[in-house]
């Protein structure tokens, strides 16, 4: 199978800002849920999520949990410079790792206000147990893709520097939501079963499930598992070329146990929901790093490029429970426990879905790569969900409403 070619004009909207929530409901599971089954559109709340669900299904969610990024530093002048955390470098590229590091560490940043910053470090000062605690920025270093290196310091250098984010740090926003963070979004902007850390995004989908929403999913005999994919910032990025071969997807990490392996191997004959597209993103790469591993068993590394999906056409008819062994085998000849890699997929229209039977997605933006994959699960109806949303009253994006994406 070739590249499809598309014209990224045939998925935008307008989208008018003041349907972009920028604050949550005051209950999660408040929100409005749009159901699209076998082309079908209705209208309910989130709590009432179950009803809608095939009672032999498995859910699938992403457990990242959003780490406090953002990092303000003010100049004895007062200017505020701002550091974004993106991604580790050193000692380690590995993020578990990375956050365990104690004492100095190095990771690619964006810096806001960075004329402001010429010469010389920032320090903050906050306190932690009792403890004083510096941490020291220096030695900042352009990067072609308009990021820079940062080296970190702190002391006492006993912490590690997911305890110094912890601390210090503020959750980070979406570009959309036009303000400033506050008290709320600590705990609103995370899921409730987030205990990986890993992202500077929330999987949005998460967001709207409660404790008694996910009583209701265990009561109805609903089965569910986790899987791990840490959220960059090029997830906000629009496709801003027109020809889609020319647009580059972003590469993120993810993390799968051998037990939730395992577990959607006994699932494959069964509806097997994605809760985000994030999850979405992980199950179709675990399809295809299994169909690589084949060709290729004993790789450097784990990785699925932005193309292989479209490439491997000699591929095309092995099933996913062939894929899925294979990555069992690749564990157990290695004696580990889990799947770890980076994915670069990019799902467009086109795109033949391997492992997922059905979706659970917040509203995305025009232009967007989260919106090709929407229009890959949905055909054309994409435009038809999006019109009947518009028209219905329902909040877009991060802090916004859900849909349940059943095609057949």
């Amino acid at each position: 199978m070739s590249i499809p070619e598309i014209d990224i004009e045939t998925y935008t909207y307008s989208l008018p800002t003041d349907r972009i929530a920028q604050h949550p409901l005051p209950e999660r599971d408040e929100s409005k849920l749009l159901c699209y089954t076998d082309g079908v559109i209705s209208e309910d709340r989130f709590r009432n999520l179950s009803a809608h669900l095939p009672s032999d299904c498995l859910m699938v969610f992403n457990n990242t949990r959003v780490i406090r990024a953002r990092l303000l530093f003010q100049k004895p002048t007062g200017a505020i410079i701002e550091i974004f955390c993106v991604e580790p470098l050193e000692p380690t590229r590995e993020l578990q790792e990375a956050f365990r590091q104690t004492g100095s560490c190095r990771w690619k940043c964006l810096i806001g206000n960075a004329r402001r910053w010429k010469t010389g470090m920032l320090e903050q000062q906050f306190v932690v147990s009792g403890r004083s605690v510096i941490l020291t920025v220096s030695e900042k270093e352009l990067l072609a893709d308009g990021t820079y290196t940062v080296s970190f310091t702190w002391n006492p250098a006993s912490l590690s520097f997911g305890e110094v984010l912890e601390m210090s740090g503020q959750i980070p926003l979406p570009p959309y939501i036009n303000r400033n963070t506050e008290p709320e979004d600590q705990f609103r902007y995370q899921t409730l079963y987030a205990d990986q850390d890993g992202s500077v995004a929330a999987p949005t989908a998460g967001l709207h499930f409660t404790k008694p929403v996910l009583r209701s999913l265990r009561e109805a005999g609903i089965r569910s598992e986790n899987v791990t994919l840490h959220i960059g910032l090029g997830t906000f990025k629009p496709v801003s070329s027109a020809d889609i071969h020319e647009h580059i997807m972003h590469r993120e990490e993810i993390v799968v146990t051998e037990a939730t392996i395992r577990y959607l191997l006994l699932s494959l004959d069964r509806p097997v929901i994605a809760v985000g597209t994030t999850s979405v993103r992980t199950l179709e790469s675990l399809y295809w790093i299994g169909v690589k591993l084949l060709s290729t068993p004993e790789p450097a590394r784990l990785s699925l490029e932005q193309w292989d999906p479209y490439t491997l056409s000699a591929s095309l008819n092995i099933s996913a429970r062939e894929a899925l062994e294979q990555l069992i085998e690749y564990m157990y000849k290695r004696d580990i426990h889990h799947i770890r890699a980076e994915t670069q997929i990019m799902i467009i229209p086109g795109y033949s879905f391997r492992i997922i039977s059905g979706m659970l997605t917040n509203f995305h933006q025009p232009r967007s790569t989260l919106l090709l994959l929407i229009a890959a699960y949905l055909g054309a109806d994409w435009k038809k969900v999006y019109r009947f949303a518009l028209e219905n009253g329902f909040r877009f994006l991060s802090y916004g409403d859900a849909c349940l994406f059943q095609p057949k």
